[in-house]
């Protein structure tokens, strides 16, 4: 009985450890900064597209544009360096859902050409109008991931960009 009891007080205070040094994977664009490379009209900006609202309807007010230009580009800064696990990308549902096609999902430490220089993760090849879709990244590392239509000349319109992730750093405090 006394070499279950104390079975059982191990496993209780290894379990508490390991819950200890448990980061989450989780939104980590709400917290982050967006620009884009234009803006359509004033009610389009980049942050649209992480104000946490999954609703599709462009005229709603809650999705990113750019204006029609060669290859646009929208970008979130997180701030500091995370191990990007997947990216969700939700597409305009009313119209136009095709424009997305071909878009490269993009992450890493440079701002060089506005940071659409960084290693790709995926590439859109199709989300249906007010589709998400999840792109696996598989811990690539960065503090921008942006998102580009390269030598396309068109709008980029997202109605929202989930990043998942955690912070390079292992230590709890510095979450």
């Amino acid at each position: 009985m006394k070499l279950l009891h104390s079975a059982t007080l191990l496993w209780i205070l290894s379990t508490t450890a390991a819950a200890e040094n448990y980061i989450p994977i989780r939104n980590i664009a709400l917290q982050g900064r967006a620009t884009q490379s234009s803006i359509y009209s004033g009610t389009t900006s980049a942050i649209n597209a992480i104000d946490g609202n999954l609703n599709s309807n462009f005229h709603l007010g809650s999705c990113s544009c750019t204006n029609a230009e060669g290859s646009p580009w929208w970008r979130v800064d997180l701030l500091r360096p995370h191990q990007i696990s997947h990216i969700v990308i939700t597409n305009r549902g009313d119209c136009c859902g095709e424009r997305l096609n071909g878009a490269k999902l993009l992450v890493g430490d440079s701002l060089e050409n506005n940071g659409n220089n960084n290693p790709s993760c995926a590439e859109i090849t199709n989300i249906p109008n007010g589709g998400t879709t999840t792109f696996q990244c598989n811990n690539m590392a960065g503090q921008y991931v942006n998102i580009i239509l390269p030598g396309k000349n068109t709008y980029l319109q997202l109605c929202e960009v989930q990043v998942f992730g955690v912070p390079e750093s292992k230590d709890p405090l510095c979450f």
